[in-house]
């Protein structure tokens, strides 16, 4: 049964240009071909992106920052791109930790668009973009407690519970991808119209590598405000 992907109304009236593009599909082999220095080339394209001082000069960085003001958020959270952004910029490199996610965090590192992944077997029902009304249990990948999510926080929702913090900020241990996922959904976000052309090639370039070094053939939609739903099968 496929799943459906929406956008809250509640969203538009916060973020009207926000648009999000969907890449999705199955993984029937455990092919892995990915290149040994693909990560380390990735972090040394990321720096183009950071070259002022300090981070939040930076032009990506800066649009996202405003992004973060609009809604409820934890305090120290920032976009995902630039916590990569930041430990690239650092000399923390980002490391390899399983071939889906070091495909999507290559393409987030070289592009500079945020970029989030779920193992849609473990995704309760459909998933929705939505403005908390209520503190709710969130389990962060890494953590050993539950959190607490805060109500006008913009977060990902399947029909059990909250999968990510402050758009795709923090991940939920639930469904987060594996070395065995097969059925596999990226989110790309893209808050300003100025990028969409760059944020076309972004999704371009994560379908390319994922059929490439993985041998997954996926399919892409881009979310909006005038099409504000769409199918993951």
């Amino acid at each position: 049964m496929s799943k459906i992907f929406s956008v809250n109304p509640d969203i538009w009236q916060i973020l009207p240009e926000l648009e999000i593009g969907l890449v999705y599909g199955y993984r029937h082999h455990s092919i892995d071909k990915i290149p040994v220095d693909l990560l380390t080339k990735a972090n040394q394209q990321a720096l183009k992106w950071v070259i002022e001082d300090p981070i939040s000069a930076n032009p990506v960085i800066k649009s996202w920052r405003d992004t973060f003001q609009k809604f409820k958020t934890k305090k120290g959270a920032h976009c995902a791109v630039e916590n990569l952004l930041k430990r690239a910029k650092q000399g923390k490199a980002v490391k390899p930790i399983n071939g889906l996610v070091d495909v999507y965090n290559s393409v987030s590192l070289e592009m500079a668009f945020p970029i989030g992944g779920f193992d849609l077997d473990k995704v309760h029902g459909n998933l929705t973009l939505l403005v908390a009304k209520q503190s709710e249990d969130f389990w962060a990948i890494g953590e050993s407690e539950a959190e607490k999510t805060l109500v006008g926080e913009i977060i990902y929702h399947d029909d059990a519970s909250v999968l990510t913090r402050c758009l795709n900020w923090r991940d939920s241990t639930t469904t987060g991808l594996t070395a065995t996922t097969q059925n596999v959904a990226f989110l790309i976000e893209n808050n300003d119209p100025l990028r969409h052309v760059d944020f076309l090639a972004t999704i371009n370039l994560l379908q390319k590598r994922l059929a490439d070094f993985l041998d997954i053939k996926t399919t892409s939609n881009v979310v909006n405000q005038k099409q504000d739903s769409c199918e993951l099968s």
